[in-house]
């Protein structure tokens, strides 16, 4: 006796073996495309992107007040702002790198920059020997764990909030505020460089084409 025939034996192929999509559960709200938040220019945010020395003191005072982690907090705008330190570079800074003895500090470059020894001058041997850490890090939270780049966008956004600065800042300010100001000291080019971990001089003349100090003599009053 023959079986039966399947129910599917009537049917093409292309019918039964490509499956249909099903249509998409209704939520009783209308379907709009997804829509992507674009940031805006920097220039909408502020009109610069560096701060000025009497800008980078209040900041650096007004950290010092903040909360029981004042000490790591003002160390670590300190040193970003003196060494032109990256917020990457600054929360993988490690205790081997610096020699509090002879005021040394071993720079380890991101993005393949180049590496260097800046010396430490008072204020950062006074900052970093109020920090009690134990671990490998210079820069821990209160866990004990090492800071990452989010902690330090929080510390500069808040902080610069308590200092009533007229514009939000980031970290990343405080490493063109470096280049900004040892360029107005007439610092030459290729030190500046050398100092920031630049390979390329292009990188670096963004620095000295803002330097007032080249005006100065083109008006005598």
């Amino acid at each position: 006796m023959r079986a039966p025939a399947s129910p599917k034996a009537d049917v093409p192929w292309d019918r039964w073996c490509t499956p249909h999509p099903r249509p998409p559960r209704s939520s009783g709200r209308p379907i709009t495309p997804n829509r992507t938040l674009r940031r805006l220019p920097n220039a909408a945010y502020r009109q610069r992107e560096y701060l000025t020395e009497a800008e980078v003191e209040p900041l650096i005072e007004a950290a010092r007040k903040r909360g029981r982690n004042a000490p790591r907090d003002a160390a670590a705008i300190l040193l970003a702002y003196r060494h032109g330190l990256r917020a990457a570079e600054l929360c993988r800074l490690r205790r081997a790198q610096i020699d509090l003895r002879h005021g040394r500090l071993h720079v380890n470059r991101a993005k393949g920059g180049c590496a260097s020894v800046h010396p430490l001058h008072g204020p950062e041997l006074r900052a970093l020997r109020s920090l009690q850490v134990a671990g490998p890090y210079v820069f821990v939270t209160e866990a004990g764990t090492p800071t990452t780049t989010a902690w330090f966008l929080r510390v500069v956004q808040r902080t610069g909030q308590a200092a009533k600065l007229p514009f939000p800042v980031h970290p990343h300010m405080l490493r063109h505020s470096t280049g900004y100001k040892l360029a107005n000291d007439g610092q030459d080019t290729r030190s500046l460089a050398h100092y920031l971990g630049h390979r390329n001089l292009q990188s670096t003349a963004r620095y000295t084409a803002l330097a007032e100090g080249r005006f100065k003599g083109f008006w005598r009053d």
